[in-house]
């Protein structure tokens, strides 16, 4: 792991070197952490029932048992592991005086943060072009979309997100941190390291701004490309009835992908130099719980195929505890 070695080479080299972060998170807002506390709990046990209702839900139900919904799967195992790497450790803190994360640790967590929000990306992206090889070649949709291919995907989306993710953290934690050590957000992130690190700030800022590029916007044009695509097959329908479904097949992976680009937009594409602290808690709040949440509510509730499923299966364990 490229990252980790990284840091153990600065650690070795420099004595001077930070050796610890402290995580200013919500410490500005000691009177609410208790409430923050409950709140943040309940969130975070929604998103874990919600991804597992739909993981359960999809390996249980036959007829779910299409690439769709296997991708649908992988999303949100990968969102149950982004939201496991950073929600608990904040829950933590949020019950201590002063909350500390070794300079190794806040690697190996940026690490896997990052290529766990990485791995998202290239999932909605797969399933972008999968909707637009449902829609646009259905009669070769079952020879395209074949299990090997689809693995491969899945394959391809986590090693790709995990390989930007090495190569970002390598570049974060091979930087200088003389001092000061205090990360104004509540996790290890790229943003409110660069701006602790002793180079000078100019090159954080191009490469948070080449980082954005890479993963958000070249992802999103894909994906945008696949509804172009999408949306001129669906307008030569020649029935109301056959556009409709046609698009609501596609609904809920447009609302996520919405929710999720324009959140990374916004966290990687912006100055740096122009964010406060309090912006940045907010921020950090929407990306690691709100919008995981919404996606879990997303799929789960609006997704008419997995609410019929759903209660295909609560019916069944019905008449199962009944007889």
């Amino acid at each position: 792991m490229p990252t980790i070695l990284g840091a153990e080479l600065w650690l070795s080299d420099n004595q001077n070197m930070v050796t610890e972060f402290i995580l200013i998170g919500f410490s500005s807002f000691l009177n609410l952490q208790v409430l923050l506390f409950v709140v943040f709990s309940i969130m975070y046990l929604a998103i874990l029932a919600g991804n597992i209702i739909i993981i359960a839900t999809i390996k249980r139900d036959s007829t779910l048992h299409t690439p769709m919904y296997f991708f649908l799967a992988m999303l949100s195992g990968s969102e149950t592991c982004y939201t496991f790497t950073i929600i608990p450790n904040m829950l933590v803190n949020l019950l201590r005086e002063k909350a500390t994360i070794s300079f190794i640790g806040c690697a190996i967590q940026m690490y896997v943060f990052l290529g766990l929000a990485c791995t998202n990306c290239l999932l909605l992206t797969v399933m972008g072009y999968d909707r637009y090889v449902s829609i646009c070649k259905p009669l070769h949709y079952p020879v395209l979309m074949n299990q090997r291919l689809c693995t491969k995907l899945v394959v391809f989306s986590v090693i790709g997100g995990f390989l930007i993710s090495a190569t970002s953290s390598f570049f974060v934690f091979t930087l200088p941190y003389c001092g000061p050590n205090k990360i104004n957000i509540f996790f290890c992130d790229i943003g409110p390291l660069l701006k602790l690190a002793c180079a000078q700030n100019y090159i954080g800022e191009i490469f948070i701004f080449l980082f954005g590029v890479l993963v958000v916007v070249f992802s999103f044009l894909l994906i945008l490309l696949s509804y172009i695509l999408i949306l001129n097959t669906i307008l030569k329908i020649p029935t109301a009835e056959g556009k409709r479904k046609a698009f609501s097949t596609c609904a809920s992976h447009l609302i996520v992908v919405v929710m999720h680009f324009g959140c990374a937009s916004i966290i990687y594409l912006r100055p740096q130099s122009r964010q406060t602290l309090k912006e940045d808690i907010f921020i950090s709040v929407t990306y690691t719980l709100v919008t995981p949440l919404l996606n879990a509510v997303v799929y789960s509730l609006r997704n008419k195929d997995v609410q019929i499923a759903l209660k295909k299966s609560l019916g069944r364990s019905t008449c199962s505890r009944k007889m």
